[in-house]
């Protein structure tokens, strides 16, 4: 005669154990989406200071560009410059 088997459940120690690795899936993930955000907030921050570059050089570009261009580039680059700065203090908080 073979040994009778049976069945057991143990379906709370499974359930624990799916949430702590649920819990552990969404704390990597949750890192890993902070991550690429502070990657992208740095590309939109290297692009910003490009911008401030090109627009500092067509305002001080003298009588070969439009003044009214000029005076816009001026804003430009000294906004860029402005919210650079901004971001850069926000993420040291963060």
């Amino acid at each position: 005669m073979s040994p009778s088997l049976s069945v057991v459940a143990d379906n709370g120690a499974a359930l624990i154990k799916g949430e702590a690795n649920l819990s552990e899936r969404i704390r990597r993930l949750q890192t890993e989406a902070k991550n690429l955000a502070r990657e992208h907030i740095m590309a939109l921050e290297a692009a910003l200071v490009e911008v401030e570059r090109i627009a500092g050089e067509i305002a001080d570009g003298g009588e070969a560009y439009p003044v009214g261009i000029r005076e816009i580039a001026r804003r430009l680059s000294e906004e860029s410059e402005t919210r650079v700065q901004a971001m850069e203090a926000i993420l040291r908080r963060n």
